[in-house]
């Protein structure tokens, strides 16, 4: 019986899996067909293997700046974001004041707001600024829809670490900024390198505010300059297959990669407390 239920609970899983994976599998596939094979009524299941695609991507639809502009956006988004969320969540881990409860659950709820209710007051800002179609225009609310996430599991995670590690680097002379830097974050590598990854993928495949502070094709990012890929009559759907694939291959890669850093960061101290 107990053979069965892990049969009927692989199986469950494998559906899921496989159901999941078919559009990202349907899109490789198409990055790899010629025009001709595309269009074939029904559909060609294992193309020719033409990189054509992916040629007319990079050179006719500019590619490359698109993911030039996804990774300066994703990146410095990241690094800001991380930092500020391991200063935050330490000092929320270690310091008693009043009300911490409800300010962490306060953080929760921001970061839960629908990005269209506050579209319109951020667009003003930034008007006001002169920061529409730059990059600190699209970082600035990255980092402020990322930092309760940064900010939750890191907070998470350092209330899991003995204050009496703190308390012997003290002894030892440390301040407070090197026994953050130079005990505290490296032991805490998992959570660090788990809320950075979150935070990287969300910025990276972040699709509404892209749209709508990035007007001028310079700033674009990738998944609004793969929605505005245009033909003169028909839509070019090779390219986009090849240009989907290319922003979510290395995600996936990544993700493969580091697993077990993911996992660790999330059960060790997002899950923990």
């Amino acid at each position: 019986m107990i053979d069965m239920k892990k049969a009927l609970v692989y199986m469950v899983v494998c559906v899921i899996l496989f159901m999941s994976l078919i559009p990202f599998l349907w899109f490789v596939n198409t990055s790899l067909k010629s025009t001709v094979e595309i269009t074939t009524i029904p559909p060609v299941l294992f193309p020719a293997g033409t990189l054509e695609s992916y040629r007319s991507a990079i050179d006719e639809y500019n590619l490359l700046h698109f993911v030039r502009n996804s990774l300066i956006v994703a990146s410095i988004t990241t690094v800001v974001t991380i930092l500020i969320s391991i200063v935050t969540g330490y000092a929320i881990a270690r310091l008693r004041f009043a009300y911490k409860g409800l300010f962490m659950g306060s953080l929760l709820v921001v970061s839960m707001f629908p990005q269209i209710s506050i579209a319109g007051p951020v667009w003003r800002i930034l008007q006001h600024l002169g920061w529409l179609n730059s990059y600190q225009g699209l970082i600035i609310p990255y980092i402020t829809l990322t930092l309760p996430l940064g900010v939750w599991i890191l907070a998470s995670f350092f209330k899991e670490l003995p204050p009496e590690l703190e308390a012997a680097a003290r002894v030892d002379g440390c301040s407070h900024a090197q026994t953050l830097f130079r005990i505290i974050v490296p032991l805490s590598a998992p959570g660090v390198f788990t809320a950075a990854i979150l935070v990287f993928i969300y910025a990276w495949n972040e699709f509404f505010f892209a749209l709508l502070i990035m007007t001028q094709q310079d700033y674009q990012t990738l998944p609004v300059g793969i929605a505005l890929f245009q033909g003169q009559y028909t839509m070019p759907w090779g390219e986009i297959a090849a240009a989907s694939t290319v922003s979510t291959v290395p995600l996936v890669l990544m993700v493969f990669i580091f697993q077990k850093r993911i996992i660790s960061g999330l059960t060790a101290g997002a899950v923990k407390g």
